[in-house]
């Protein structure tokens, strides 16, 4: 990977902030064009807000880009471009935890800060034995403490690197390399045939479903938009007009609300298309709708939206659940 080896404690944090939730094989191509396109914070933080988001998008999980932006501005006006290289100043940067604070001071500056990620969590568990839950406070602490106590003080980023590793290439948590593995004789997991049984973890994700209707109103060959606000899912993306429900909901009831909301004037349009049932999971959320497009007889009177042509939508920040319906 690109990032390995990396001494740059710019790209070292891009690199983690775009890991986060985020399998390496689909984060890769997206460090690969944000260091080409921003190859210093200065050049981040200079970046109109469009054009980050529509670089970010399809990777989800969008407060990593908007935090991604506060702390390249903040490190940008208030440090002149350098980065912290003090736990307690780094652990304050927007959408900085404890496991990429010391992944950037193990990393950057070979300081001793043990880095916990789902690897090092996993390959402790196994070789230690560790029944506890590893997404708990309790947990989380103890494999923590433990992570510090094995650390290697005088090599901590080789260490942090080579744990990392051999969790993502050996001890992987479908199908591991026990047969191979350099720790057989000493894995607890191994030795006592627990090795699918850990790491344990507290219990499964409470889901929320959600129905999104997005009406695409049309009028004289132009389409409106708007941009999400709000503490929710999809922050500062762009997205047609929505109506949100807790339910399937029938078309025809979604354009009488339309109506009765004042959004459209009942009679002043005419369907083009409904979309079939479209769906994402997200990792706490599904999200289920449809698209009703409609042709506006006269234009709608409404805050917050934009009119865009049908050409230039390409140039705006959707979700992934848009673009899914766009592509069709």
């Amino acid at each position: 990977m690109p990032w390995k080896g990396e001494k740059d404690p710019y790209k070292i944090w891009l690199s983690e902030i775009i890991l986060q939730q985020t399998r390496v094989e689909q984060g890769l191509g997206y460090y690969q064009k944000f260091v080409k396109e921003f190859p210093t914070i200065q050049k981040l933080a200079a970046a109109d807000d469009n054009k980050v988001y529509k670089l970010w998008e399809g990777l989800g999980y969008y407060n990593r880009c908007k935090n991604l932006l506060e702390t390249a501005r903040q490190i940008s006006t208030n440090r002149e471009g350098i980065f912290p290289d003090k736990y307690e100043e780094i652990i304050k940067l927007k959408g900085v935890g404890s496991y990429t604070a010391a992944a950037i001071l193990s990393f950057a500056c070979n300081l001793p800060f043990a880095v916990v990620d789902g690897n090092v969590f996993r390959v402790l568990a196994r070789i230690f034995g560790i029944n506890k839950e590893i997404d708990s406070s309790a947990g989380k602490k103890y494999f923590t403490k433990l992570a510090d106590e094995l650390l290697d003080k005088k090599h901590p980023g080789k260490y942090n690197q080579a744990i990392m590793d051999f969790g993502a290439v050996v001890c992987k948590p479908v199908n591991p390399l026990c047969n191979a593995c350099y720790f057989k004789k000493h894995c607890q997991a191994f030795q006592k045939n627990l090795i699918s049984k850990l790491p344990v973890k507290s219990g499964k994700i409470k889901i929320t479903n959600r129905w999104f209707y997005y009406i695409i109103m049309e009028y004289r060959n132009r389409i409106y938009i708007k941009q999400r606000t709000g503490n929710d899912i999809w922050k500062n993306l762009y997205e047609f007009y929505l109506f949100e429900t807790n339910k399937s909901t029938p078309v025809k009831m979604i354009l009488k609300l339309a109506g009765e909301n004042g959004i459209i004037s009942l009679g002043s349009f005419s369907v083009l298309s409904v979309s079939k049932i479209l769906t994402q999971q997200l990792s706490h959320q599904k999200i289920t709708g449809q698209f009703i497009k409609i042709k506006l007889s006269k234009a709608p009177v409404l805050k917050g939206l934009i009119t865009v042509s049908p050409e230039q939508l390409s140039k705006f920040a959707f979700p992934k659940f848009i673009n899914a319906y766009l592509k069709r």
